[in-house]
């Protein structure tokens, strides 16, 4: 009775089967125990939670893509693939003659039973080389622009759950799949690491945690960082890499205590920039990387990290580097992290495990080298045989790799190989991290400088100088990235910068680092630029948030259950609490088109064809059967009816041509050598307006802020003057040097 009430489907009118349905799942009537008082005494069998009306949602999605083309913005015009990907079968159980159930222990089994400590413990007396796959995580976020989907990484979790289990970890979080996720994926972060976690219950799971970033670009008060820490070891999660992108000991200390409190393994990470090996570089030397390991290892630390996140570790470097923190911790596991951008990540890696690393990361062949990390075959056949052999049987590496090939055709549009054919040994020079390279290509797109990509490069190199000589990773590697690009759109070479630094309209990210938002970087501030950029603005000495008052969690979840109802959950506040406005755009998405998630790929990505029909489990024992049968004609009001086929029965949604209705407006354009005529310094998006007619401003003032693909800038005034007429509204998208809005100038 209860399933057939949950299935059955009245429309336009109302019905009692909510309430027939809270009467169904009531313990007291369940336990038949009940008179003529039951429904006085629980007047809650009144309250109804609203109808999903999941597939009528699935079906708007689908017409949306139909009609307006795909929902999460291509970067290539490479189309996803149609062939789903083989998964290959898991092993037999010889005793049943069936597929094994439960694999076999691994090092999370040992992580549970003994802690922490322990489990370091014996990481450091374990005899062979450890790997970490990054495959579920860095890889694809360097080569896919971090949109792989929690769809087709449970598909393949069960098989890397059996055949990888001596595996050190898994790494299948945070960094900018957190964000990215709710952003252009439609999904909840939490909700992966919860599915991944039931299909990989025996492999330690890691993530990158940016120190007091904890997995946003800026930082966070305390409580955030620890309540985020909490939630995420209670949700699966093992060994937190914690670092700091300017390697700012405060920083990372408190992602280290964060990490501790809530019983995860602390794995505390040194940025590495620069080369150890040349002698000529004086800055990042290495007593620079063992003084900062002996604080790190005093900060009690678990493990500890050289995180080479461009891929500049070249492999006599790795070995001076390794060796002499082996001399120096000879009790603390080491784990190497780099990227392959150069070619010579393999080398590298294999010169760190001969030097005394217990650990390193790799990914599956398929989705390795490039930007992405060293290839895990590679390595396990390299060092097959030898004191470090790694347990791992490269045939199980090569069905692993079919995989992750097939998958990665249904990527297509998000490649990064389409302008990078080949190792880059210019990363050397440019130092451009691996996880930044694909979406700087992005950034680039969206600003309108694909065809200046190289020239982005070459001005990454002269903002880091003029930043004073940085590590570079989210989010420091975001400021480099976001000069660099402003520079190519401003044509502005480093004397133009340090010059006339006072007037430029500089990159929100940019200012906020002169102001000393992310902690103080090595060497100190560059002078006098920063002074010249700051002028009066304020500058924070010291930790960052050491002043921020702690976030209160309970007005949030008032707030998010005002605003979307009352299925809000602690994940979903904590969301809100780094990320507010992209919660609520994700929310209010999956309030509008439903479980989005449970759609394959390449229908997720590029929608249905005309008569293509297709099966949608979006959960178990219930799959939705949808067949597109036509496309209307456009109405007098912009809209198009689609029609589907919904499990046999007629349905159709209604869908605005969002192109067909626009009216055709040519935005004027700010008109060049006229001081009060405003223009946009890059394409984008309005998302505030600080000012309005009449209002009279000083030069410098900001006058609105223009965001594209998380860039954001703040347009101040040119002169001192009274607003004439503000040319944009809010939430509008424009292109550069369109007009914003025009001063008349005051006389000076």
């Amino acid at each position: 009775m209860l399933r057939n009430s949950q299935r059955f489907r009245i429309r336009g009118v109302k019905t009692n089967i909510p309430f027939l349905l809270n009467v169904l799942e009531h313990k007291q009537f369940l336990s038949g125990v009940v008179d003529t008082y039951f429904i006085d005494e629980n007047p809650q069998l009144f309250q109804f939670n609203p109808s999903q009306n999941r597939a009528q949602k699935l079906l708007n999605y689908l017409g949306q893509c139909m009609v307006n083309g795909p929902m999460t913005p291509f970067a290539t015009d490479i189309p996803p693939s149609e062939i789903q990907p083989t998964v290959p079968e898991l092993p037999i159980d010889v005793e049943t003659g069936l597929h094994a159930k439960a694999p076999p222990p691994g090092w999370r089994d040992i992580l549970k039973q003994d802690g922490p400590t322990a489990f370091a413990k014996k990481v450091r007396e374990h005899n062979g080389l450890l790997l970490m796959d990054t495959t579920f995580r860095d890889a694809h976020q360097s080569l896919l622009a971090t949109r792989v989907r929690t769809y087709d990484l449970k598909k393949i979790a069960p098989y890397a759950s059996h055949k990888f289990h001596n595996l050190y970890s898994m790494e299948n979080w945070g960094g900018a799949t957190y964000d990215v996720a709710m952003r252009f994926l439609h999904e909840c972060p939490w909700e992966r690491l919860q599915e991944l976690r039931k299909r990989v219950p025996n492999v330690p799971f890691q993530m990158l945690l940016r120190g007091a970033n904890a997995v946003g670009y800026t930082n966070y008060p305390d409580n955030v960082v620890y309540k985020f820490c909490d939630l995420a070891v209670k949700n699966g999660m093992d060994i937190f890499r914690v670092f700091d992108s300017l390697n700012y000991l405060p920083n990372i200390i408190v992602g280290m205590e964060a990490v501790g409190k809530a019983g995860g393994v602390i794995e505390a990470a040194i940025s590495y920039t620069g080369d150890v090996s040349n002698p000529s570089l004086e800055k990042y030397n290495l007593k620079y990387y063992t003084d900062l390991a002996d604080e790190l290892v005093k900060a009690g630390t678990h493990v500890l990290c050289i995180k080479d996140m461009a891929g500049v570790l070249k492999p006599r470097a790795a070995k001076l580097l390794i060796t002499a923190l082996r001399d120096r911790h000879p009790d603390i596991p080491i784990h190497v992290h780099t990227h392959d951008t150069a070619g010579a990540g393999v080398a590298s890696m294999l010169a760190c495990a001969e030097a005394g690393a217990d650990i390193v990361d790799v990914a599956v062949d398929s989705m390795s080298g490039l930007t992405s990390q060293p290839s895990m075959g590679a390595v396990v056949s390299s060092v097959a045989n030898t004191e470090l052999d790694t347990g791992i049987d490269l045939h199980d590496v090569t069905e692993y790799s079919s995989y992750w090939e097939q998958t990665r055709n249904l990527y297509g549009p998000f490649e990064c190989c389409k302008t990078l054919k080949s190792g880059n040994s210019d990363v050397y020079d440019n130092q451009i991290p691996g996880g930044q390279y694909t979406n700087l290509q992005f950034q680039a797109f969206s600003l309108g400088l694909a065809e200046q990509f190289e020239e982005v490069k070459k001005r990454y190199c002269e903002a880091n100088l003029l930043l004073g000589d940085i590590p570079k990773v989210t989010p420091s590697s975001k400021v480099v990235g976001d000069m660099a690009q402003f520079m190519v759109q401003n044509k502005l070479n480093t004397a133009q910068v340090e010059d006339r630094a006072e007037d430029l309209s500089l990159p929100v990210s940019v200012i906020e680092y002169f102001q000393g938002f992310l902690g103080e970087p090595p060497g100190g501030y560059p002078e006098p630029l920063r002074s010249k950029i700051l002028g009066d603005k304020p500058r924070v000495n010291g930790r960052p948030v050491a002043s921020l008052q702690p976030v209160d969690f309970d007005k949030i979840k008032e707030e998010l259950i005002e605003k979307h109802g009352k299925r809000i959950r602690d994940v979903d506040v904590l969301s809100s609490a780094l990320y507010p406005s992209v919660t609520d755009d994700f929310l209010q998405f999956r309030e509008t088109y439903g479980p989005v998630d449970t759609l394959d790929t390449t229908l997720f990505l590029a929608g249905p064809k005309m008569a293509q029909e297709v099966q949608v489990d979006i959960e178990k024992g219930k799959t939705l059967s949808i067949k597109v049968l036509a496309v209307g004609d456009l109405n007098k009001n912009g809209q198009r009816e689609v029609f589907f086929e919904l499990n046999g029965q007629l349905r159709s949604v209604m869908i605005k041509d969002e192109v067909a209705s626009k009216e055709l407006h040519f935005h004027p354009k700010a008109l060049k050598g006229v001081k009060g005529s405003v223009g946009s310094p890059m394409p984008g998006t309005v998302i505030d307006i600080k000012v309005k007619d009449g209002e009279k401003v000083e030069k410098g003032a900001p006058l609105l802020v223009i965001s594209a693909m998380k860039m954001e800038m703040v347009v101040n005034a040119p002169c001192s003057g009274i607003v004439q007429k503000v040319s944009v509204e809010k939430n509008m998208k424009i292109e550069g040097e369109d007009l914003l809005l025009e001063i008349e100038p005051i006389p000076e």
